[in-house]
């Protein structure tokens, strides 16, 4: 569905945001109050603005009230993101996403009407250390604080072997999900698929089973 979304602030974050937002079909403003932030998304999304996002005449001038969503990746700024988040929401703004850096903030801007907190330096420090843990594991992708999805380099010891017989799913609770051969990649795979060399395996469990999986395979 598309849909209108502004993005103030274009540090790293608020920009890869804007970029993606913009490739998915979204119609995109971006706003910051440097000149160079802006020209490098401006080609990009579909209208880049610098304007500090706390001034309200500025915000009404760029008709922020019609947009659908808004995101704000201001930075470190807590009282400017409380103030445009207030802004947002009392002139009708559905979904106001807020960017944070720690609870103390998160529980801030949720009391100012922030529909969603996110902690993104947080959210990535706990997957680079799920995917140093998971050492065996590539791409390992958080999808609830306790449960990840990667992919595996079968041991020699799997090859040949039919995925009923390897008893992932009996002895760690573990489920093969894909099975990647080349440029072809088998969904939901029977429980006779024989493992091949080459094969890519996309798990699906609890990281303390993926762990102890990965180390199993070790010995």
């Amino acid at each position: 569905m598309e849909k209108d979304v502004v993005v103030f602030g274009m540090g790293r974050f608020g920009r890869s945001v804007a970029l993606q937002l913009e490739a998915n079909g979204c119609k995109v403003l971006a706003v910051d109050t440097n000149e160079e932030k802006v020209q490098s998304v401006s080609e990009y999304v579909t209208a880049a603005v610098c304007a500090p996002a706390t001034d309200e005449e500025a915000m009404e001038e760029l008709g922020i009230r019609n947009f659908d969503t808004a995101i704000i990746a201001i930075g470190h700024n807590l009282e400017a993101s409380i103030l445009v988040t207030m802004w947002c929401k009392e002139n009708g703004v559905r979904h106001v996403i807020v960017k944070a850096f720690d609870e103390l903030q998160g529980k801030v801007l949720k009391k100012v009407g922030a529909d969603d907190v996110i902690f993104p330096e947080y959210e990535m420090g706990k997957r680079l250390a799920n995917n140093l843990t998971l050492n065996n594991i590539s791409n390992a992708i958080e999808i609830t604080d306790d449960y990840s999805v990667g992919e595996i380099t079968p041991p020699g010891k799997w090859i040949g072997k039919e995925i009923k017989n390897l008893k992932l799913r009996e002895q760690y609770r573990i489920n093969i999900i894909a099975i990647k051969h080349g440029h072809y990649t088998e969904m939901n795979p029977t429980s006779d698929y024989v493992i091949k060399n080459n094969d890519l395996i996309v798990l699906l469990g609890s990281n303390d089973m993926l762990k102890k999986l990965v180390s199993q395979i070790k010995k």
